[in-house]
Order: structure tokens, then sequence, then C-alpha cells
């Protein structure tokens, strides 16, 4: 099942380490089938407040994300990110192609009806 990096990142001013870290960051993903779906583009924001960038990779399981978040070459190079942009970032699953969202509604009924 495709897993997913998400990551919320605020506002930061422009660093050359920052720069480096864009550059690097794909090489380290790659090994693990790793892609950006969402990457240096605009959000609109619906409800709420969600300052900053938002930035997704896929990757083909829950596994390999864990793998490449915790990959010398990812560790490495987080640093140069971390220095200098907060952030809020989590690995999930995704969920199957049959997903259907009635039978969690209907978990959520049942787990109501039970004192």
């Amino acid at each position: 099942m495709t897993a997913y990096a998400i990551a919320h990142l605020q506002e930061a001013a422009p660093h050359p380490e920052i720069a480096e870290y864009i550059e690097r960051i794909t090489a380290t993903f790659a090994p693990y089938g790793g892609r950006f779906l969402v990457h240096a583009t605009q959000h609109e924001v619906k409800e709420g407040s969600w300052p900053g960038h938002v930035v997704v990779i896929s990757f083909p399981n829950l596994a390999e994300a864990r793998a490449w978040w915790d990959s010398p070459a990812y560790q490495e190079i987080a640093p140069l990110r971390s220095r200098h942009i907060d952030g809020d970032i989590i690995l999930v699953d995704g969920v199957r192609d049959t997903y259907d969202p009635a039978g969690t509604a209907r978990t959520m009924r049942e787990a109501m009806r039970t004192p």
C-alpha cells in the first residue's frame, strides 16, 4: 500500500543550506522508491490556517518511507533543513484502492451505540 511523507513547513528566509538540502534530497529517497507528489507549489487554504509550504513524497509502502527517513543519507542532510525551517513531518499509510469511507462511518456508529 502506498505511503506518504507529508511535511508542513513554515516560511523561512533563503539560505545556502536549504538550497543544498533541496539539491540533495531526491538522491536520498530515490533508492526507496520515493518521488515528489507536491513540492514548491502554491496551496489554497479553504478552512483554518495553513501558513508555509506543503511537501508530499510517495513511497511504495510505509517500510520504505521509514527506511528512507532513517537512512544515513537522509539523516546526513536533514539538519540542512531543520536548522532553518520549522515544520511538522509525518509518515502515513495511504488507503487501498477498494477503501470505502462508509465502512469507517459504520464502525463509528457501532462504537457510539456501545455503552
